[in-house]
C-alpha cells in the first residue's frame, strides 16, 4: 500500500543520534555496505537494501520503528516502510550524515 502522506511523524526523535559512524550491523560483523540510513525513532545506522545486509530495513521489521532518514551527505530525504513513502520536510533540521 502506497499513501501519499505519512502517518508517522510523531515518532521522530529530533534528538536520536547516530548509532555508528557506518552500519552498526556491518561493523560489527566486518560486512560492507552500498549507502547508509539513520532510524528517526532511535538512531540506529543500518545499510540500504542495495547493501547485502540491508540492514536498515531489518531493523525496520525487528523494532517496528517507522521512519528513516538518508544517512548520505546532501541528501534530506525520509522514507517511511508502512507507508512505502518517500519524502523530505521543509522544516526539519539538517540531516546528519557519515564521516
Amino acid at each position: 500500500m502506497s499513501a501519499t502522506t505519512c502517518g508517522h511523524l510523531d515518532t521522530v526523535d529530533e534528538a536520536a543520534a547516530p548509532s555508528a559512524p557506518g552500519c552498526e550491523d556491518c561493523l560489527a560483523a566486518g560486512g560492507r555496505w552500498v549507502h547508509l540510513r539513520m532510524c528517526s525513532g532511535c538512531g540506529h545506522v543500518g545499510c540500504c537494501d542495495s547493501s547485502p545486509g540491508k540492514h536498515a530495513t531489518a531493523h525496520h521489521r525487528g523494532t517496528g520503528h517507522p521512519l528513516v532518514r538518508s544517512y548520505e551527505p546532501g541528501e534530506e530525504w525520509f522514507w517511511c516502510y508502512p507507508d512505502e513513502l518517500l519524502f523530505e520536510l521543509p522544516d526539519a533540521p539538517p540531516a546528519p550524515s557519515h564521516p
